[in-house]
């Protein structure tokens, strides 16, 4: 039978699919869309760059408001947003519209995460934390899974069919959150005055010398990580091994199935058992040599495989660090994740540059990159360990 506390995570669980599904859904389709109103490939980059810059703005914001106004409100507004940027893109004819959908897509849909984690650390104890935020990340990653399927399979009848599509699940979304799901932030405890303030450097950068620094830079990391591979891995199979859409879209589905499972299934019993710092050092140490195995796979089946294992490791950081993070916060969890969003949405925006700007000089140096980065950081993190 389920629980009160069940059924929430559920909805919960299902508005994180609808968003990331809507994000999803774009990826495909926008370079088509882009195309067919005179658009080139800068174009696709912005795009893609504005939706991370906006997140970096808007999600401590959106954190703040959560922890005066509660999380359900936020979540709406989150869920009405990304509604209405899909219906924006759907109907857009010039380039300047795609902007507009983006940018609001970006903003508004950045109220959903922080309120969303902020929620399941509301909702748990500080031994189950690591589980739940873990099924967040199970969520986001099967959102990510279905996105692009859908988004290429509803785009052969017209380009604009999955944004409407996307625009009609959000609604629903909608719908079920405000009628279904109750507050978790209980009046007595939510902040009697909150700063609206966007993102701010010196705020940022205090927060590290904070009991949750080290969880804001491992989220960081982890986001860094993945969007340096899925900025250039398309590039780099066709440069070296002269893969095409089906070889790489079968490798990216295969990291994604193990991306959900890892986050859903797998992080919260091992962090529960070993704790996050513990988690965190091993994801480290084996994402480094996840990026040194994609360097030495030279056959299909062995390519399949470094990726997987890539995955694997990687997947275990963005949980762990939110984890550590919800339990080293005294109070205002919404702001500390609107923080850590703010974090990790400059990882979406400086990986795919420091990937890109790494590949045109040697299509090895993005991975060797991320493999010294990610050793370093490894023993760094065990240093760390032996001293509490």
């Amino acid at each position: 039978m389920i629980n009160m506390k069940q059924k929430n995570m559920i909805i919960l669980f299902i508005s994180l699919v609808v968003v990331m599904m809507g994000y999803g859904i774009a990826m495909p389709v926008l370079p088509f869309y882009i195309e067919s109103m005179g658009g080139r490939g800068i174009h696709f980059g912005l795009l893609i760059a504005s939706y991370g810059v906006m997140q970096l703005l808007f999600a401590p914001v959106w954190g703040n408001l959560s922890d005066k106004y509660g999380r359900k409100p936020m979540l709406l507004v989150g869920m009405m947003g990304l509604g209405l940027a899909m219906a924006l893109f759907a109907l857009a004819t010039e380039l300047w519209m795609l902007y507009a959908a983006q940018v609001m897509s970006g903003g508004l849909s950045a109220a959903m995460l922080p309120a969303a984690q902020a929620y399941a650390g509301d909702s748990t104890t500080k031994e189950d934390r690591g589980g739940a935020m873990g099924r967040i990340g199970g969520a986001i990653g099967l959102g990510v899974i279905l996105g692009p399927g859908v988004g290429g399979l509803l785009a052969a009848r017209s380009l604009a069919t999955p944004f409407f599509m996307a625009s009609c699940f959000s609604v629903l979304t909608f719908l079920i959150i405000l009628i279904g799901l109750p507050e978790s932030l209980s009046k007595e405890n939510r902040s009697e005055t909150t700063e609206i303030k966007f993102m701010q450097v010196r705020g940022l950068c205090n927060a590290l010398f904070t009991p949750i620094g080290f969880g804001l830079i491992v989220a960081f990391i982890a986001i860094l990580g993945q969007t340096i591979f899925s900025s250039v891995y398309g590039l780099y199979a066709l440069a070296r091994f002269d893969y095409g859409p089906e070889q790489v879209g079968t490798i990216l589905m295969g990291m994604s199935v193990m991306y959900a499972i890892s986050q859903g299934l797998v992080v919260g019993p091992l962090t529960k058992r070993f704790g996050e710092e513990k988690i965190i050092a091993l994801a480290l140490i084996g994402t480094s040599l996840g990026f040194g195995l994609i360097l030495a796979s030279v056959t299909f089946v062995t390519i399949f495989l470094a990726m997987i294992c890539f995955i694997l490791f990687n997947s275990l950081l963005k949980p762990s660090a939110i984890a550590f993070v919800s339990k080293n916060t005294v109070d205002n969890q919404g702001k500390a994740m609107g923080i850590t969003e703010s974090y990790m949405a400059i990882g979406r925006i400086l990986g795919p540059l420091w990937g890109g700007m790494l590949f045109d000089i040697n299509i090895f140096f993005p991975f060797l990159s991320g493999m010294v980065v990610f050793f370093v950081l490894s023993i760094l993190t065990l240093k760390k360990l032996k001293t509490l």
